[in-house]
């Protein structure tokens, strides 16, 4: 397990979603690559905490990274609620809905997702190109 790559991606949830607290662990025993591998193709648990400790199962999320072409690409979805929207974040966010796929509007309390979705494709596309320095060692 690369411990860079979960330390970023925490440090970006924490960012994005204030006050909220995370942490990431890795789904489906999948191997997490390195920065800088030719892929970071895997998919994590964000793991949430409220301000005093106490934990947000309901406000975990999926995040799954993938290389498609010379493009990575995010999907991030709620836990807790597969009906929930699921956003995907290539070049632009598209929400979908989480039942049938089909393209739908940002949901309420969306646009933390997207901006952490947006924050993750730079840095993470970054570091794929050797330019992130692990998001200045996460000062992000």
């Amino acid at each position: 397990m690369n411990a860079d790559l979960i330390q970023l991606v925490a440090a970006a949830a924490d960012l994005c979603r204030k006050p909220f607290r995370h942490a990431v662990l890795v789904r489906d025993d999948s191997p997490v690559p390195s920065l800088g591998q030719d892929s970071l193709d895997c998919c994590l648990t964000l793991q949430v905490r409220d301000v005093s400790g106490e934990r947000c199962p309901d406000a975990d999320l999926e995040l799954e990274i993938y290389q498609s072409g010379n493009d990575l690409h995010l999907t991030l979805a709620w836990m807790a609620d597969d009906g929930r929207p699921i956003l995907w974040q290539g070049s632009h966010p598209v929400w979908m809905d989480g039942h049938s796929g089909l393209r739908c509007e940002r949901p309420d309390h969306g646009a933390p997702l997207e901006a952490l979705a947006r924050r993750l494709r730079a840095l993470l596309a970054g570091s794929h190109d050797g330019v992130s320095e692990l998001g200045k060692r996460h000062g992000l």
